[in-house]
């Protein structure tokens, strides 16, 4: 197909979810195009296929936001009192979702009269989480999502809050704090965006000696995910279930290469970049690490996104990509998939090995 007519294609889809008057629209919208991507991913370079796919994402969330802000306006609530900033975390925060993904977000919410805020953004959380569902979204199961007051509050309040986190370092509070790191601005004031980064790069940011109770406190929450190969090099599949025998790539693969270079990252203050790709990149520019071992990470990684779209690009009910986070065992036993596999969980079990022999020396050094 001419590039024109693909440019034509896309300018027509952009017009037709900005023009969305309702989340079945915005439905039918987001169906329409990741369709079209779902067919080009094969041919795509890794980075492209994410770039599109984040773009859908977020073109759709951006307009679930205009039609939130008209509901409470339909309601009597009016506009927003106050600015506000949605974020998006997890992959979506680090543009690695696949094209069916959950939601993991979070609100910034400025300055304003406590009450009267309070009552309008719980409401707002609650009509946009329901706009997004309908659009396709399921709510995230661990209630990572605005409407969890935890991931809604003032900036004063989320400045508070990251700083006792950082105080306590318990393992709950380590969690949060990764989970602040993959934050990516998706619509509203960049400003108060921008304070709440400046924020979380200051707790992060630093590798020096009086922080390395917090190198350690994230080195032992990442040590926790280990890579789904046996002893024999045998890729370890589901025993029970309605996915016995198939393989989880989620948490068998993709996670534990997220969360070693996100640990890599804070250990060597790189900050302000969310996605996997980008932290390598850093710390390659860093000579943080040998160009080999980056470049396994790399070639591991890239692997993972493969593994996550062949398990989630199939059609649900409602005629929206979908899927799980399971290769079935019928791909396991194709020789390519298998040998490209065993190669990324072989990749992670080095890297593991060597952050678990990295923990035990800092528990007897800093201990």
């Amino acid at each position: 197909m001419p590039k024109e007519l693909k440019d034509q294609d896309f300018a027509d889809w952009l017009g037709e979810i900005r023009g969305a008057t309702s989340s079945r629209e915005l439905l039918a919208a987001r169906n329409k195009r990741q369709k079209i991507v779902n067919k080009s991913l094969v041919s795509m370079a890794v980075e492209e296929g994410n770039r599109q796919i984040a773009q859908i994402h977020r073109e759709v969330m951006c307009r679930a936001l205009t039609l939130c802000e008209a509901t409470c306006i339909q309601e009597g609530l009016g506009p927003p009192p106050v600015s506000y900033a949605f974020i998006a975390l997890g992959s979506a925060g680090r543009e690695e979702q696949t094209l069916w993904s959950d939601q993991d977000h979070a609100l910034v919410i400025g300055a304003g009269d406590g009450q009267q805020v309070d009552f309008y953004y719980e409401r707002f959380a609650a009509i946009l989480v329901r706009i997004l569902e309908e659009a396709g979204y399921p709510p995230c199961p661990g209630k990572v999502m605005i409407s969890n007051p935890l991931w809604r509050r003032t900036l004063a309040s989320w400045q508070q809050m990251l700083s006792d986190w950082r105080e306590e370092l318990g393992w709950e509070q380590v969690r949060y704090l990764m989970i602040a790191a993959d934050m990516r601005l998706i619509a509203g004031d960049a400003g108060l965006f921008t304070q709440l980064r400046a924020n979380i790069d200051e707790v992060l940011g630093s590798s020096a000696e009086h922080e390395q109770d917090l190198v350690l406190a994230v080195l032992r929450g990442t040590v926790r995910h280990k890579a789904a190969l046996n002893v024999l090099g045998q890729v370890i599949t589901e025993r029970n279930g309605e996915h016995a025998g198939d393989f989880d790539v989620k948490y068998g693969l993709y996670l534990p290469i997220v969360n070693a270079v996100r640990f890599l990252a804070v250990e060597h203050g790189v900050v302000s970049s969310n996605s996997t790709l980008d932290r390598l990149r850093r710390l390659y520019e860093l000579e943080a690490l040998p160009f080999r071992w980056i470049e396994m990470c790399r070639e591991a990684f890239i692997i993972a996104l493969k593994f996550r779209s062949l398990a989630a690009g199939y059609e649900g009910e409602n005629g929206l990509l979908t899927g799980s986070n399971y290769l079935p065992q019928a791909m396991l036993k194709q020789r390519e998939i298998r040998r490209e596999l065993q190669e990324a969980l072989g990749t992670v079990k080095l890297i593991y090995r060597s952050l678990e022999r990295q923990r035990r020396y800092a528990e007897r050094i800093w201990s």
